[in-house]
């Protein structure tokens, strides 16, 4: 490519970020195809399938394998007979473009869900969150490489970060990051999200669903947001960066000074 700037001109190889159609099938009937990025897509198909209500539980999964398709990838799930149940309520083939979190979604209740409560009572304080966004971009690989990638990533109780997916699209990011947690039995409800994108509903409401208490973003936020997040009790924060974040909403008390 040819990099310009009022200097000059120079030209130089650098890498591109891939996305590719991946259509998620259960039991052999396809559901949706989403744009992503093809990595950690096992993790992707069962955050999805958690917070699309498809499933409620890892065991809920038999087994999930990527295929290769001519023009994509194929995540092919098998699920039990109970969550093929609850897949058989939508109507939801339509394809999903990179940032979409609603593609194909032809009802209300399947936009907007009743989102539970989050019931853990962890708390904690501004800096931890701060200085662990901070960190955040250092650990961003692949975004090192082209620029182009969301990031999504759970730290604990002490600001540790102990998990990080990225994509294309900030929605499957979020879902890649829920899919590795429930794979790897983390307890959500004891640490927090980080996501480098604005935070509009669906974001909120994945956490919600998964029962993650506390979510900040390094952009803004949106009103429904906040109101989901208020619904749930989750603490929400916008723009944090590296000059200080925005507590947007916290009705249950969850950042202390």
């Amino acid at each position: 490519m040819r990099l310009w700037s009022p200097s000059g001109e120079i030209k130089q190889d650098r890498p591109l970020t891939e996305e590719v159609p991946v259509v998620l099938e259960y039991n052999c009937v396809t559901f949706a195809v989403m744009m992503a990025s093809p990595s950690d897509l096992v993790d992707f198909s069962y955050g999805f399938s958690l917070t699309e209500g498809i499933i409620e539980k890892e065991s809920d999964i038999i087994y999930s394998q990527i295929k290769d398709a001519p023009k994509g990838k194929i995540a092919a799930i098998e699920i039990n007979a109970q969550a093929f149940h609850r897949l058989e309520k939508y109507n939801r083939t339509l394809s999903g473009r990179t940032g979409c979190g609603l593609c194909g979604v032809d009802k209300l209740e399947h936009a907007i869900k009743d989102l539970p409560k989050i019931t853990s009572d962890f708390k904690t304080n501004a800096k931890l969150i701060h200085n662990a966004m901070n960190s955040l971009k250092s650990q961003q690989h692949l975004n090192k490489e082209t620029g182009a990638l969301h990031a999504a990533a759970f730290a604990d109780h002490t600001g540790h970060i102990i998990a990080i997916r990225e994509d294309v699209g900030r929605h499957n990011a979020l879902d890649k990051l829920i899919g590795h947690l429930i794979r790897e039995n983390i307890d959500p409800s004891n640490g927090f999200a980080l996501i480098t994108s604005r935070c509009s509903f669906e974001m909120v409401q994945k956490c919600a669903l998964f029962g993650i208490p506390i979510v900040a973003a390094v952009s803004a936020t949106t009103g429904l947001a906040v109101s989901l997040a208020e619904q749930s009790g989750i603490a929400l924060i916008a723009f944090a960066r590296k000059e200080g974040l925005n507590i947007v909403s916290d009705i249950a008390d969850r950042i202390i000074k």
